[in-house]
């Protein structure tokens, strides 16, 4: 991951390293095309200002694409100064100025009139927050409704705050709200308020980026224990602690725990290091395939050793055993052999698919059978309930932050272009 932080100097020398390739391999390493070479040789020169203008063209949340990309697999693992074992270090450029615009307040966008059309935001997760700047920034008035008691969804939920400071999320979603998007918190789309009731208000259209908010879970004897837990949960929670929502108390581990995560992703790692970072004595990830098949990023796993996170390969577990009902030790099979070892937590990192909260209340919005949204390319996003649109994880399509910004994009321009059918033709059958 790229944490290198640059003084303005430094990072100008880093810039005018970029060889302003003519086919950049960089930008085609990234999925929102981010046009790369450009802004960095804007910050060669000492503008920075231009260079976040470039940014902001294409990307609403810059500075957690700074923090949280998967840069590795993305720009620099495509730069071609890579091959030499120094590719430029796109992601640390990216979050210097980032965090310089925020400093000095340098952007200034001029806000357009919202009278293209009206529409609603479900979440307020990477997807949720994209389409609302997208959307502002072409002439609509847009709301968002959120049901935790601050924006942000799995950016301020979800992902550590050793990885991403919670108050970058806010001066990102600042940003968005300057653009004259308006969001309500604490408002649950389904139980508080229907799809239904949102057209009655007069929305145009309506997004759905609720992500993945239903974990899965291990089907093994003893995993109804009150020990056991999703990591999505859990990575909440101390979000919750952190943010001053919940005492200490109420968050799953303590210290001198002996802590399991079974999965091996870039959310076991959030969540083996966050346990580490608790005070829990020891802390293993239990895999049930080898280090070369696990889907977290080599440099999270290699953070999450250096802090002493014990990996265990080849492995699952098989029972969950407790005294007098609490959790007291687990059965793991490694390779055929079966050990029986003390445990105090365990923490599911297994992947999650999406709540039903909106689709029940809804008539029209089918899903797969696993729960996903259907939608369909034309306009791209829609659902199979006119002017209801859905993107992110929430449609099974994208996997990281920045994935769900490139999904979230092409269905702001299918919003576009739906809602801009439906104004032409009643305009039309109003002239008649």
């Amino acid at each position: 991951m790229s944490d290198i932080k640059y003084t303005m100097a430094e990072a100008i020398e880093e810039a005018k390293r970029c060889l302003n390739c003519k086919v950049p391999q960089c930008k085609k390493g990234c999925p929102i095309n981010n046009d790369i070479p450009d802004w960095i040789h804007e910050l060669s020169k000492g503008n920075p200002g231009n260079a976040m203008a470039i940014i902001n063209a294409k990307s609403n949340l810059p500075a957690v694409c700074g923090r949280v990309c998967a840069h590795e697999r993305q720009c620099e693992g495509n730069c071609v100064l890579g091959k030499k074992g120094a590719h430029i270090n796109i992601g640390s450029l990216e979050r210097f100025l980032a965090d310089f615009d925020s400093e000095m307040n340098l952007t200034r966008e001029n806000i357009q009139q919202k009278n293209r059309g009206r529409v609603a935001v479900i979440g307020s997760g990477p997807a949720g927050l994209t389409v609302a700047g997208e959307l502002a920034r072409k002439g609509f008035d847009v709301e968002i409704f959120e049901m935790e008691r601050e924006a942000g969804g799995v950016l301020m939920f979800g992902i550590p705050e050793y990885r991403l400071a919670k108050d970058v999320v806010r001066h990102e979603i600042k940003k968005i709200v300057e653009l004259g998007v308006r969001i309500n918190c604490g408002v649950t789309i389904g139980p508080d308020m229907t799809v239904d009731d949102l057209f009655a208000k007069g929305f145009d259209a309506i997004f759905m980026g609720t992500g993945t908010g239903k974990p899965k879970k291990l089907s093994v004897p003893g995993s109804e224990l009150d020990g056991v837990r999703q990591a999505v949960y859990f990575l909440r929670r101390v979000s919750l602690y952190n943010s001053g929502y919940i005492g200490r108390d109420e968050v799953l581990v303590r210290e001198g725990e002996r802590v399991f995560v079974v999965g091996c992703g870039n959310t076991a790692m959030d969540a083996a290091r966050t346990a580490v970072r608790l005070g829990a004595a020891v802390v293993t990830v239990v895999y049930h395939h080898t280090i070369n098949e696990m889907s977290a990023l080599r440099a999270e796993y290699d953070d999450a050793v250096t802090e002493g996170v014990k990996f265990l390969w080849n492995s699952n577990i098989t029972e969950i055993h407790d005294k007098d009902g609490v959790l007291n030790e687990i059965v793991i099979d490694r390779d055929g052999d079966i050990v029986t070892v003390a445990a105090d937590k365990v923490i599911m990192a297994v992947g999650s698919s999406p709540a039903s909260r909106i689709v029940s209340t809804t008539e029209g919005i089918d899903v797969d059978p696993k729960g996903y949204v259907l939608t369909r390319e034309m306009p791209y996003g829609m659902t199979t309930r006119k002017g209801v649109f859905a993107g992110g994880d929430v449609t099974n399509r994208p996997a990281t932050v920045v994935h769900a910004m490139q999904d979230a994009r092409k269905v702001a321009e299918g919003i576009i272009q739906y809602v801009d059918a439906v104004k032409l033709m009643q305009s039309i059958d109003g002239d008649r």
